[in-house]
């Protein structure tokens, strides 16, 4: 037996597929049977189609895998080719070997970067920056005097300045990155690319639709490489899962839900009275969308991309039940999505409490995915057919459930000398992929899946999630909302 599957006869040299059981990774999304609809007139052009909306041309989850090779199977859910090798005697398979015709692409050349925004993203940044090759950090900007000193002690040799218009005149740099507030967004953006740099923009892209479409329209003109703060669409680990969404292995969607719990104030302390609301602009609703818009956005573009559709509707709710200050965001929220053919999605935040963190579930009718962090694990219900390639999986055990772990770059990580299974706890930041992804758009002259449109949906749906959070009730999304 393997993972309760029994197998229906010996395996022997002639019948065992010569690959690797490291598809997991230890413990730290879209269904090929419901077609795409499209919410209105249109949406073809606002949201670009992996798959056609004809159901016949959608992949069918048990015509893939009754005409696809086992080899085929574990090269698509992240399995690692070795050579062929014989069963051990209790019929297992021995430890995984590296691909000896495995080359990892070679970092292309340095891009030098100038950071606009030195709060707690912008240092973050600019501490993952200093792990990439290529990513030398030339020039950093910030209001705040003492945040410049702060970021100078990670970037000693990046030239300092209080105005990013020296940032943007300085010739040295090809690319900025903007962490400031997001109500201070277009400004810094426009004048980024009527200067000719590459431009990195951190989600939300701005406070208003208003705003976020003058955004767009300026970078969908421009020629530069323009990437939103959607992490999760650069993330190998959230590609490797959406591969299982598209090809069915879940069975048909049925609902999904995230969260974000972690008691934390949000407030941010300063000496400078004057300073103070302006470090905590994620507080007020003049500046800030509030946890939806900070945290959750994540989340329902992630849904938005692996069901291929935009919601149709959101509810919300929210309130101020933990900290009583000057605050005017929530510090606990709800909101209710509704997408086509019924699915919903509930997205859950509290910073009253930590109680299980922030994840991410879709409910299949064969499956369901969670993900966590930079980790992922399938759940198949007792009835689901069986699709071959997880009886050779790595399973975790959750309370009385057991997961089968899902591990993107496993090859990447056997040539590397280490096991898939003991690397997931060692997973980068979701911000370093995202920045490599980034430097590497630019030396290849590629577009990033977070690109200008999908930062602009994005923000639609961040913003009138927020409204309807703030007032406590439903809005239906007009499709002229989408509209650059």
């Amino acid at each position: 037996m393997a993972g309760g599957v029994l197998a229906s006869k010996p395996r022997t040299r002639a019948t065992l597929p010569a690959f690797a059981t490291e598809l997991a990774g230890r413990s730290k999304k879209p269904v090929s049977n419901l077609a795409w609809q499209r919410p209105f007139p249109g949406y073809s052009a606002l949201v670009p189609h992996m798959n056609s909306a004809d159901l016949s041309s959608d992949l069918n989850r048990r015509t893939f895998f009754k005409g696809t090779s086992v080899a085929s199977l574990m090269a698509l859910m992240g399995g690692v080719e070795i050579s062929a090798q014989e069963a051990k005697p209790d019929g297992t398979l021995p430890p995984p070997k590296v691909d000896p015709n495995y080359k990892e692409k070679v970092p292309g050349p340095p891009v030098k970067i100038g950071i606009i925004g030195l709060g707690t993203q912008g240092r973050d940044i600019l501490a993952n920056l200093g792990k990439l090759p290529n990513g030398p950090v030339v020039a950093i900007c910030d209001s705040y005097k003492s945040s410049i000193k702060r970021a100078s002690e990670t970037a000693p040799n990046a030239k300092t300045t209080e105005n990013y218009k020296e940032v943007l005149d300085n010739s040295d740099v090809q690319a900025v990155i903007i962490a400031t507030p997001t109500h201070l967004h277009k400004e810094i953006v426009l004048a980024a690319i009527q200067a000719g740099k590459h431009v990195y923009l951190e989600a939300p892209m701005a406070h208003t639709i208003d705003d976020a479409r003058v955004i767009a329209k300026a970078a969908q003109a421009s020629s530069k490489i323009f990437q939103v703060g959607l992490q999760n669409r650069e993330n190998p680990q959230h590609h490797h899962v959406f591969k299982f969404f598209r090809t069915g292995a879940c069975g048909k969607t049925a609902a999904a839900r995230a969260q974000f719990n972690k008691k934390n104030s949000w407030r941010r302390a300063s000496p400078n009275p004057d300073r103070e609301r302006a470090l905590n602009w994620r507080l007020y609703k003049e500046s800030s969308l509030g946890l939806i818009g900070e945290i959750g956005m994540h989340h329902v573009d992630t849904t938005a991309w692996y069901l291929n559709t935009l919601p149709l509707s959101v509810t919300g709710f929210g309130g101020i039940l933990q900290w009583q200050d000057d605050r005017e965001t929530p510090d606990t929220i709800q909101a209710l999505y509704e997408f086509p053919n019924g699915v919903r999605m509930t997205f859950n935040s509290t910073l009253a409490n930590s109680f299980e963190g922030e994840h991410q579930v879709f409910f299949g009718s064969d499956a369901a995915v969670l993900i966590r962090d930079n980790r992922a694990w399938m759940f198949k219900e007792v009835d689901a057919p069986l699709l071959g390639w997880e009886v050779y999986a790595r399973k975790d055990d959750f309370l009385t459930d057991s997961g089968i772990a899902l591990v993107a770059n496993a090859t990447k990580i056997l040539a590397q000398g280490k096991k898939p299974a003991e690397v997931a706890s060692e997973s980068d930041q979701p911000i370093r992929y995202a920045l490599e992804r980034f430097i590497e758009h630019i030396n290849d002259k590629t577009q990033p899946e977070a690109n200008w449109q999908a930062g602009f949906t994005s923000a639609v749906i961040a913003i009138k999630s927020n409204e309807a959070i703030l007032s406590g009730s439903k809005i239906q999304f007009d499709p002229s909302w989408f509209q650059v």
